[in-house]
């Protein structure tokens, strides 16, 4: 009797310590973190576009773990699909410039957008896709080119000297060119074109960590405006500007 005792207790041991052995997490495999929503969040990054490149910074409100709000600012480059550099033939160490190009044109974008998940990880160090749709405000912000032009001396006229002037397309020639002149001129004389914006696009996110973001956003945008820019002499210029962007933006999330 006592031995059926034994075995029967040692029987229950082993079933004990197999149900406790299941129970012990295996370093080596993937556990499923619980889902804790982190509300706040900012991001910021560079973004490369059709025609130019620039900076933006979003700051974000998760709704759910599937849905999020987000306001975000831009600062972008914009160029005119037409431009081309050159350098002027006929004088020695010419610096380049864009053959009629008449202004710089940047554009700051602030808006309101909203994220949806469309794929969520499928384990740690995987990738989630978002929806991403917004718009907002758009200002166009002008600068005239100055150029430095080659200006014959009044009183030997087999000599010239270099005057930074501002590009005239009915006065200023190829031969008379002799580079583009420092960017700090024409401050002075920015222009300002009120619009709207609308984008939509796909983020990838693949963050190995629920706190910090890293993603790569691709998509299209729009800038609005109600009349042409100009930009550039002897074309058509636009007041519709349709681009595909892509964004890496990085940052935290919180409580």
């Amino acid at each position: 009797m006592m031995k059926k005792v034994v075995v029967f207790a040692g029987f229950c041991l082993l079933g004990v310590s197999g149900l406790h052995a299941q129970n012990v997490p295996n370093p080596n495999e993937y556990q499923e973190e619980a889902a804790v929503l982190l509300k706040n969040e900012y991001t910021a990054g560079v973004n490369i576009h059709s025609y130019g490149w620039g900076l933006i910074f979003r700051r974000g409100k998760n709704v759910t773990v599937t849905k999020k709000r987000f306001w975000e600012g831009e600062f972008v480059s914009m160029k005119h699909p037409k431009e081309i550099r050159s350098v002027n033939p006929y004088v020695e160490n010419a610096k380049s410039y864009i053959f009629g190009k008449l202004n710089t044109l940047l554009i700051f974008r602030g808006g309101y957008g909203r994220q949806r998940v469309l794929f969520d990880k499928a384990e740690k160090g995987g990738v989630a896709i978002r929806l991403n749709y917004g718009g907002g405000f758009s200002l166009g912000i002008t600068k005239p080119i100055y150029l430095n032009i080659l200006v014959k001396d009044l009183i030997n006229p087999y000599e010239y000297h270099i005057e930074a002037q501002r590009y005239d397309p009915e006065r200023h020639q190829v031969s008379d060119i002799y580079g583009r002149a420092s960017f700090t001129y024409g401050m002075t004389q920015l222009h300002f074109y009120p619009g709207l914006y609308l984008k939509t696009g796909l983020s990838f996110e693949y963050s190995k960590s629920h706190e910090d973001i890293k993603s790569l956003e691709v998509g299209m945008a729009a800038d609005i405006y109600g009349q042409k820019i100009p930009i550039m002499a002897f074309t058509e210029n636009k007041e519709v500007y349709f681009i595909f962007y892509i964004n890496l933006l990085f940052g935290r999330r919180w409580k």
